[in-house]
């Protein structure tokens, strides 16, 4: 997954950071309306996390901006955002929800709360009422982060997750290096050219060769169900 994080407090934005990488995510972090912008434009997100209290504007005008893009283009206006403010009368609520926002914390709050929003956003973003994913015998769990396969705990790396659960989730739909590559890593992050093989080599290996599998000069994909008899 990723994230793009609107906030100006460096520690506010370092602690955010560090809580959603914990839970897999890649994390882009912009301090102003301007920088949001121009990160949107540029990259595509999962989510945005947006603090009002800008300094060159307020953290709306980006919400404003995002819901008035072109559908279809970049950036896409239909990303999931959740407001993060201080600002907590209901009138403020109401009005950020009303110009398109997803959901709404007050600050201070809690991590496990916010990963628990964000995890509700990113089921109905993929129209999941539940946090179970199943694909044939395999079963990931997105709360717990626990996969299993025909019933057994299989123990992954928070890499190989990301790369099984941005398969599962689009299935049987391929995903390029350059797609796999886009939700997992942030802009400050060097990676290996081959990062992704690697990924996909360490899950077939513990998960067998038939979940993912590889559209030669595309890319890859974890196959549809075979249809009841």
């Amino acid at each position: 997954m990723r994230v793009l994080v609107v906030e100006d407090d460096e520690g506010i934005a370092d602690g955010l950071r560090a809580t959603l990488r914990q839970h897999g995510a890649a994390v882009d972090v912009a301090g102003s309306v301007a920088a949001g912008w121009t990160a949107l434009r540029a990259e595509t997100f999962d989510l945005v996390l947006l603090d009002l209290g800008l300094p060159d504007a307020d953290g709306t005008e980006l919400l404003r901006r995002l819901r008035a893009a072109p559908a279809g283009g970049q950036p896409d206006p239909a990303t999931p955002v959740l407001i993060m403010t201080a600002r907590d009368q209901v009138a403020s609520r109401i009005a950020g929800l009303d110009m398109g926002a997803d959901d709404y914390v007050v600050k201070p709050f809690d991590a496990g709360e916010l990963a628990a929003r964000i995890r509700a956003l990113r089921r109905r973003a993929h129209g999941r009422a539940q946090s179970l994913l199943q694909a044939g015998d395999l079963e990931i769990d997105t709360a717990a982060r626990v996969v299993r396969r025909a019933g057994a705990p299989v123990d992954l790396s928070a890499r190989e997750f990301a790369v099984l659960l941005a398969l599962v989730e689009v299935r049987p739909r391929v995903l390029s290096r350059a797609q796999i590559e886009a939700r997992l890593y942030n802009f400050d992050q060097l990676l290996d050219s081959n990062a992704i093989e690697v990924h996909v080599h360490h899950l077939r290996r513990k998960l067998g060769d038939t979940v993912i599998r590889t559209m030669r000069g595309v890319g890859y994909f974890v196959p549809a169900d075979d249809p009841a008899p």
